[in-house]
């Protein structure tokens, strides 16, 4: 028996409870998950770290994927970061054998889950306010910086692709 395939979560239609603004951001989340997850079953841990012809490593990915949505979305919120947030910024990308692929996925489903939560609690009327970003304090908007967390993820994405199939043909 084959499996079915669902169109792209964007062609789904409309998430429930989420601003329309806000569809494209959370459909990207949602999309990024589908394909980490249908990519990455099976993937060995053995090659969690490994950087082919120098490039970022899929663990890397991983922990970004879930560490700059995080930040993202805490600045969309009007916050700074937290120890903790700037602790785990630090560590992205240092390998550690204590990590799994099932680990890492579930950190970023658990993002992602806290990201939908968030759009779903977004007033549509704030998205225009300004959101100040990093230490430098840059100018954005709460729109900005959400709509830049999902083409952010879906950068990282591909290149997590990528980089996975280069090391499982290898």
């Amino acid at each position: 028996m084959s499996a079915v395939t669902l169109p792209e979560v964007w062609l789904r239609g409309p998430l429930p409870g989420i601003p329309s603004p806000l569809q494209p951001v959370a459909h990207a989340l949602l999309q990024a998950r589908e394909e980490l997850h249908a990519r990455l079953a099976g993937f060995p841990v053995a090659l969690l770290w490994e950087r082919p012809a120098g490039v970022a490593s899929v663990g890397f990915h991983l922990q970004h994927l879930t560490g700059v949505l995080d930040r993202l979305f805490t600045y969309a919120r009007g916050k700074p970061l937290s120890q903790a947030q700037l602790a785990f910024l630090s560590a992205e990308g240092v390998p550690d054998t204590g990590l799994t692929v099932t680990g890492l996925l579930g950190d970023f489903d658990r993002q992602v889950d806290a990201a939908l939560d968030q759009l779903s609690r977004t007033s549509e009327p704030g998205l225009a306010e300004t959101r100040l970003v990093g230490r430098g304090k840059a100018p954005s908007t709460q729109l900005g910086l959400l709509a830049h967390a999902a083409e952010h993820i879906m950068r990282h994405l591909g290149q997590l692709l990528v980089t996975a199939q280069v090391l499982s043909a290898g």
